[in-house]
């Protein structure tokens, strides 16, 4: 018989004494009860006392997690703010700043998004050109973002500017948390080809915002930004697991259905199941060394195999769905609703077309294919890093198409 640590045991009875202290869980709304979770240090364990968390291992999360879902306890959504900005915020965040913005991003009372490619800097993000313009105590800001997921719903925003076009362009970028409401800021929402609408282009017309605003030092935006990417490198890929057990049943159905239409596809269905079990393991890897240690570069893996794994396994899908394969019985139609809770990943519901159509994205957002494999290269298997010759170069003096 196992004996739990001390920190298990620990996260036990904290999660007891809260619940005691909570009562009937029927009086409260979502946020209300949301809000005295953060209180208690329960949002992220990990966090330090007084932002959401009590300083335990990121491990005892899960734990957290599923003794409050145990006791019907709502939970957070699990979004790009909870997971990408709040730790961001925690680790460069001014006291203020995360008195201010950590309580209401967790309980849901505000929606962030975050800003960071632009028409010109997709894969290569350091050679942004929105620019933050000091003035006082304030910075103006223009420019252009694009590919911006949920920014027409957000009251926040996470801005990467460059405030020094004098010096290398990784050098001369500053972090900003813009209030979306400000005058100068219009959100105009893309549409994609499966008929939803959640990316976004965001302009900045002379935006004035308060230096207080600032996240983490002039000129190290690159720093927090690296912080959102390995957080959000990580997350992808455990989006993109949970489709990818989604693809996993409905292959496994179609083996069972069997047929003879199946029989001259049998060898593609059998080698996809194997690699989607491959692909289980991987994960649980990588959900381990993650719960140890803050995320790195090994997160591009799973980003890296998962998203090309469900980009074959969903064209597999619409080859053995025949003729109507073709079709898409949805419509192209923008979804009327567009609300956050719009596009969570309800693949149960989506057809087999709007599945293939969607994971067209999986090799792009939070890091393209090329970049992952970069970075693979360089930052885990140690391989010489591809020729870089503006690297010493001031950013003004960097061509630009």
């Amino acid at each position: 018989m196992s004996v739990a640590s001390p920190r298990v045991t620990e996260a036990r009875e904290r999660v007891t004494t809260f619940l005691d202290r909570i009562g009937d869980l029927r009086r409260l709304t979502d946020v209300e009860f949301l809000g005295l979770r953060f209180d208690a240090g329960l949002a992220w364990v990990h966090f330090a006392e007084g932002i959401g968390g009590y300083g335990a291992a990121p491990s005892e999360q899960g734990l957290v997690d599923d003794l409050l879902a145990a006791a019907g306890c709502p939970p957070p959504r699990q979004d790009i703010a909870h997971l990408m900005i709040a730790p961001t915020i925690a680790v460069h965040g001014t006291p203020r700043q995360q008195a201010s913005w950590l309580r209401p991003l967790f309980t849901g009372e505000e929606i962030w998004c975050q800003l960071f490619s632009e028409p010109g800097a997709g894969s290569d993000l350091a050679s942004l050109a929105v620019r933050a313009t000091p003035d006082g105590s304030t910075w103006r800001l223009t420019g252009e973002k694009v590919w911006s997921t949920f920014a027409h719903l957000s009251r926040w925003a996470m801005v990467l500017a460059r405030s020094d076009p004098e010096v290398p362009k990784h050098r001369g970028l500053t972090m900003f948390c813009v209030d979306m409401q400000l005058p100068g800021v219009r959100v105009s929402p893309l549409r994609q080809m499966t008929g939803q609408a959640e990316f976004n282009q965001v302009h900045f017309d002379d935006v004035m915002i308060d230096d207080t605003a600032r996240l983490g030092q002039i000129g190290a935006g690159w720093t927090v930004t690296l912080t959102t990417l390995m957080n959000e490198r990580s997350n992808v890929g455990d989006g993109l697991a949970v489709m990818g057990g989604d693809f996993a049943a409905s292959l496994e159905q179609r083996w069972i259905e069997g047929g003879d239409d199946l029989t001259r596809h049998r060898d593609e269905l059998v080698g996809e199941l194997v690699r989607r079990r491959v692909m289980r393991l991987l994960v649980r890897r990588g959900a381990a060394a993650a719960q140890e240690q803050t995320p790195g570069p090994d997160g591009s893996l799973n980003k890296l195999i998962l998203g090309e794994s469900n980009q074959d396994a969903s064209s597999l899908l619409v080859t053995l769905a025949g003729a109507a394969g073709m079709l898409y019985p949805s419509g192209y139609a923008v979804r009327g609703d567009l609300g956050i809770d719009a596009f969570t990943s309800d693949t149960e519901d989506a057809s087999a077309q709007e599945r293939f159509l969607r994971t067209r994205a999986n090799t792009i957002e939070g890091g393209t294919t090329e970049v992952m494999r970069n970075i693979l290269g360089e930052r885990v298997l140690g391989l010489p890093g591809e020729p870089r010759t503006d690297r010493d170069l001031a950013w003004s003096r960097v061509p630009r198409n």
